[in-house]
């Protein structure tokens, strides 16, 4: 027999080895690439508004400003401060996000002229009377999540990339998050939460992204429904300017304290 025929026969006998990726394999090269696509910012400031809606739909506004510093190797440094109304003026929130250890957060209270220092078993809890929690504000580090990819699917006429992700630190305050990813830009579009119970929480929408530095999208708008309480949270963000010069000196305990 000719030994090519030979060869190509005995290939046929061989077992059929998969390189197809498996659904975790998949969920965190996606989470991995929407990491990559916002590298490089460096910092940013911007001007927010939170509107709180009860379950009868009254609604209560917040003005804050948000400044954020990215540190190589680690996470995002974050520095929220509230401007009014008057009862929540001067308050201001400092967040070092992590990779793998556990985020160090502190909140300042002018009323009480002292910095209070949020103990990580508590970053489940309600964000200044938000449907926001402490974990939800910190930035979304890849190594806080194992991921699982579960579809490729259309939301609101966007092709999308449907990824579960379940929290790393059991003081989360969710077993499970599942995540819209945009396919193009790889940027998020809509998340649903789930409890410790593993039932339906909250439903966050990122809508009115605008691209800036011809490279990093922001969302102008998002929207935190809680299905549990039917409660509501909505940030509103404005005028974005990047790579202001912003550095570490910016973000420690003594400028929560000098934070107006």
């Amino acid at each position: 027999m000719n030994r090519l025929i030979f060869f190509l026969l005995s290939l046929a006998f061989l077992p059929i080895v998969s390189f197809a990726q498996s659904p975790e394999e998949k969920g965190l090269e996606i989470a991995k690439e929407v990491n990559r696509r916002d590298d490089g910012f460096h910092d940013y400031s911007a001007e927010l508004t939170m509107t709180l809606r009860n379950k009868q739909g009254e609604e209560s506004t917040r003005i804050i400003r948000n400044s954020t510093l990215e540190v190589p190797g680690d996470g995002d440094k974050s520095l929220i401060i509230f401007e009014n109304p008057k009862d929540v003026k001067g308050t201001a929130f400092l967040s070092f996000t992590h990779k793998v250890e556990n985020d160090d957060q502190w909140l300042f209270l002018p009323a009480l002229k002292r910095v209070k220092r949020i103990n990580s078993s508590n970053k489940s809890g309600s964000f200044m009377g938000s449907e926001f929690a402490y974990e939800d504000i910190t930035s979304q580090e890849v190594e806080k999540f194992t991921y699982r990819w579960i579809k490729d699917d259309l939301l609101d006429g966007k092709t999308a990339f449907l990824v579960e992700r379940d929290p790393v630190d059991p003081n989360s305050g969710y077993t499970r998050q599942e995540v819209w990813y945009d396919q193009k830009e790889y940027i998020p579009l809509k998340i649903v939460f789930y409890d410790r119970k593993n039932a339906l929480l909250k439903t966050l929408t990122y809508t009115d992204y605008k691209q800036y530095l011809g490279q990093y999208w922001r969302a102008d708008r998002m929207e935190m429904l809680n299905h549990q309480t039917g409660k509501s949270s909505t940030l509103s963000w404005k005028n974005y300017q990047f790579k202001t010069g912003l550095s570490d000196q910016d973000f420690n305990k003594n400028s929560l304290k000098r934070a107006r």
